[in-house]
């Protein structure tokens, strides 16, 4: 692009990023959103506003043929923000691409097999964490940003914040997890987090100010799936069952 152009696509792209951000999409779709129209420009070499519906179907053509189609509707539906919000221009190219539905039903690990994942984990964190996103029926992000506060013991439930969709709900809390939760926090005793970082002492982790590093509750996982002898893609169960119970190994 020649400068007078690449001012006119930094200024366009600065007004996606900010209307992204004022119609409250989440960091991760601001991301993907963005990179769309920074893929666009840059297959190009131009300003996306001069490009024509033609231009636009090889594009996507040949997206297609390179990219997955998980892919191809996420750039779709960035660029169509793009020509909505920032260029005001009609989508009347949407029709060209229409990825295929894919209905696959995940692997559920049996109550048998989270017997085994829970039994096989070696520090009660993570004993404690395979017990409440199993029988809570969690995400990996929403047990790992649980706090003390979240847990209502009195109505045998615990307020998930901010999930899927950037929306609250309420889930059912067994005894069991309620009294796997109270053990391990009584091992570190953190006033916010139920699952706090636990690099370095009881008193460096009581000052921790974020959870569990994701990528090494993932590693874990792996791990401890692997030992297991599991050959599933291990998928949360919406219900409690009887678990090995917590021992009081060190956090």
């Amino acid at each position: 692009m020649d400068p007078s152009e690449q001012s006119r696509f930094d200024e366009q792209y600065q007004r996606h990023l900010r209307l992204l951000k004022l119609q409250g999409k989440s960091d991760k779709t601001i991301d993907v959103y963005a990179r769309a129209v920074r893929r666009v420009s840059g297959h190009f070499d131009c300003c996306p506003d001069q490009l024509t519906s033609e231009q636009l179907e090889v594009y996507f053509e040949d997206l297609v043929d390179s990219h997955s189609w998980s892919t191809v509707k996420v750039d779709r539906n960035g660029l169509q923000f793009f020509w909505k919000h920032v260029l005001k221009k009609d989508w009347q190219w949407i029709n060209i691409i229409k990825p295929p539905r894919f209905q696959s039903l995940p692997d559920i690990l049996t109550p048998t097999e989270v017997e085994a994942l829970i039994a096989t984990a070696r520090k009660i964190r993570f004993k404690v964490y395979f017990l409440t996103t199993y029988s809570l029926g969690l995400r990996l992000g929403e047990t790992l940003a649980l706090e003390v506060g979240d847990i209502d013991a009195a109505r045998q439930r615990v307020h998930i914040r901010c999930g899927k969709g950037k929306k609250d709900r309420f889930v059912p809390l067994p005894d069991l997890t309620y009294q796997a939760l109270r053990a391990l926090w009584r091992v570190h005793r953190h006033p916010v987090l139920l699952f706090p970082n636990a690099n370095g002492s009881p008193e460096t982790i009581r000052q921790s100010t974020t959870p569990m590093d994701r990528g090494g509750v993932q590693k874990t996982i792996k791990l401890l799936v692997a030992e297991c002898g599991i050959k599933k893609k291990s998928q949360p169960i919406p219900c409690a069952t009887v678990l090995p119970p917590i021992c009081s190994n060190a956090a």
